[in-house]
C-alpha cells in the first residue's frame, strides 16, 4: 500500500515572478520531477494561496498565478483592499479548510501574520519561511515588527542564512537553535550561445575589446548600486587599460537616482541600464565579472546564477554571502559601502586571468555539489515531514 501524498499549501505574496515566487515554483517543479525519478521520494500535492489588490485586478491572472497554474498547481486568489487587510481572514480560513493540507507554509511577513491571526495554525501544522526583510521605507520596517507576534507561534521557523537566524532570534524571541537554516539552491540552465552573448554587445554597442562588469537585481537602496557606480568610476580612473563597461540589469525605485549618479560620477556613457529582462542568461554569457554590492543579502539567487554561469564574482560580505562563498577561493569578498575595495577587487579579476579561472572553477564545483535543487527539495521535504509527524504525536 503506497503512502498518502504530502499535501503542502504555500501562502505566497507575489504578482510577478519575484525571488520568493521563483523559489516556491522551483521547489514544486523539482519535487514533481523527483517523484518520477526517485523511488524514495514522497508524492507531493502542492497548492498555493495568494493575494491580489482589488485596484490591481485586470480580469486576467497575473504572471505569478499564470506560471503556477501552468505548472499544474492549484492556485486560489484572495482579493484584498490593502496590504494588511484583516477582512481576508474568513476567506483564508475557508480556502485552507477546503484544500485540507497536511502542512501550511507561509513565505513573508503578511502571510505569517494572517495565518497567526486566523488561528488556522491550531488545526494545521505550520512552517514559517523567512526569506529576509526589505527595508526600503519606514512603513515596511514597521510591518516587519509584526513577526515578533506571529513567528513564535509557528511549528518551525526556517530562514535562508545563519545571519538571518541570529537577527530573527533577537527580534522575535525564538531560540536560535529552533531556527533552521536552508540556503537557496539553483538548477543550472543551459548557457546562452555565443551568438546570444554577442547580441548583448551589439545591442548596447560594446566593442570587442571592452570588458563587461555585470550587476543583476532590483534597483532599491539595500542593493547599493550607487556604491557600484562609485566603484566603477574609480576603476575607470585607476585602470583605464581595462576598457570596462558596466551593465545593470533590473529596475526599481532607485533607477532615476542611479542614472543621475552615473552622470555625476562622470561614467554615464560607460554605464548601461538594461532594465528588467526575461532571460538574463545572455548577459551572464557576455560578462567578464559579476558584481554584487548589496548592503543586505540573505542567500542571493543572483549569486548562485553567476556562479552557475561560471563568471568570477566580486561581492560584499553581508548576510549569508560569507556562508556561501569563501574569499579568494570561490569569490572575492569586500566590505559593504567600500567603493575603493570593490574597484580594486573588480580590477584584480579583470587583470588576472588565472585568478578569474580559479574563482569560477571553485564556484562551479560549489553549485554542483552544495547548492543543487535536489538537495534543497529533499531537505525541505524532510523538515515538513518531521513537522507533520510531530503534530500527529501531540
Amino acid at each position: 500500500m503506497s503512502a498518502s501524498p504530502m499535501r503542502i499549501l504555500s501562502i505566497v505574496e507575489a504578482t510577478t515572478i519575484n525571488a520568493v515566487a521563483k523559489v516556491v515554483l522551483a521547489f514544486y517543479r523539482a519535487a514533481s520531477e523527483l517523484q518520477k525519478s526517485a523511488a524514495d521520494f514522497p508524492e507531493i500535492e502542492g497548492s498555493i494561496v495568494t493575494f491580489e489588490r482589488r485596484s490591481d485586478h485586470t480580469g486576467s491572472p497575473n504572471s505569478f498565478v499564470s506560471a503556477a497554474r501552468e505548472q499544474g498547481l492549484v492556485v486560489d486568489v484572495i482579493p484584498e483592499r490593502r496590504r494588511f487587510d484583516l477582512s481576508v481572514l474568513t476567506t483564508l480560513r475557508k480556502m485552507i479548510e477546503e484544500r485540507g493540507p497536511g502542512i501550511v507554509v507561509t513565505h513573508s511577513v503578511k502571510s505569517h501574520f494572517l495565518l497567526w491571526r486566523s488561528h488556522i495554525s491550531q488545526q494545521y501544522p505550520w512552517v514559517a519561511f523567512h526569506h529576509g526583510y526589505t527595508t526600503t521605507d519606514r512603513k515596511m520596517r514597521l510591518y516587519n515588527r509584526v513577526d515578533r507576534w506571529s513567528l513564535p507561534a509557528a511549528d518551525r521557523l526556517i530562514t535562508v542564512c545563519h545571519a538571518f537566524a541570529l537577527e530573527l532570534a533577537r527580534n522575535t524571541g525564538v531560540a536560535p537553535e529552533s531556527i533552521l537554516v536552508q540556503h537557496n539552491s539553483i538548477q543550472p540552465q543551459p548557457p546562452a550561445t555565443d551568438a546570444e552573448a554577442q547580441a548583448v554587445r551589439s545591442r548596447f554597442t560594446i566593442a570587442t575589446d571592452e570588458r563587461i562588469v555585470l550587476a543583476v537585481g532590483r534597483l532599491s537602496k539595500e542593493k547599493a548600486h550607487i556604491d557600484l557606480l562609485a566603484a566603477f568610476s574609480r576603476l575607470r580612473a585607476s585602470n583605464p587599460e581595462a576598457k570596462a563597461r558596466l551593465i545593470i540589469v533590473g529596475d526599481g525605485p532607485e533607477r532615476g537616482r542611479l542614472e543621475t549618479a552615473a552622470d555625476s560620477f562622470g561614467c554615464k556613457e560607460s554605464v548601461v541600464f538594461a532594465g528588467r529582462v526575461s532571460d538574463v542568461r545572455p548577459f551572464y554569457a557576455a560578462a567578464d565579472v559579476f558584481a554584487l554590492p548589496s548592503h543586505s543579502e540573505g542567500s542571493p539567487n543572483v549569486l548562485l546564477e553567476a556562479m552557475a554561469a561560471e563568471i568570477p564574482v566580486v561581492t560584499t560580505k553581508v548576510g549569508g554571502v560569507p556562508e556561501m562563498v569563501e574569499d579568494n577561493v570561490s569569490a572575492l569578498l569586500v566590505a559593504a559601502n567600500d567603493s575603493s575595495s570593490m574597484a580594486t577587487a573588480i580590477a584584480r579579476v579583470l587583470m588576472d586571468s588565472a585568478l578569474a579561472q580559479r574563482l569560477t572553477a571553485n564556484a562551479s564545483t560549489l553549485v554542483a555539489t552544495r547548492y543543487t535543487l535536489e538537495n534543497y527539495v529533499r531537505s525541505l521535504t524532510k523538515i515538513y515531514g518531521e513537522v507533520i509527524e510531530a503534530r500527529r504525536r501531540d
